[in-house]
């Protein structure tokens, strides 16, 4: 398996992720600011739930530039008995039933599924 191409797909999923929370986050701007959502009494919070709403997802989507950024910098190695199993090595586990799952040890962003082929792979 190659694992250059496991880190592009990586990073494309977590664009995909970004540009998913950068437009809720901009949503949620413009509902948190709409004129028709401003608080007209105490019970009023839809403005400033709205506005928390906001306020998570700008962090959310902070979070996945950072996991993206960490991710281009990240040069995963062949794998090296000496130094045993780190970051950016390829397993494969065979559980009681004999069924093979691959996992590639990655970095924050991660928990995601790939595919190798038609070969599923959790990083």
């Amino acid at each position: 398996m190659d694992k250059i191409l496991l880190q592009h797909q990586v990073l494309e999923r977590l664009a995909e992720d970004l540009l998913q929370a950068e437009q809720a986050m901009l949503a949620a701007h413009e509902t948190a600011t709409h004129e028709e959502n401003i608080a007209e009494n105490k019970y009023d919070t839809l403005g400033l739930e709205a506005a928390y709403l906001a306020t998570g997802q700008a962090r959310r989507a902070e979070g996945i530039r950072q996991a993206i950024a960490h991710w281009r910098q990240f040069r995963a190695r062949p794998y090296d008995a000496s130094k045993g199993i780190e970051l950016g090595a390829l397993i494969c586990l065979i559980d009681t039933d004999n069924k093979q799952h691959q996992f590639f040890l990655g970095l924050d962003g991660g928990s995601m599924k790939l595919f190798s082929g038609a070969q599923p792979v959790q990083v």
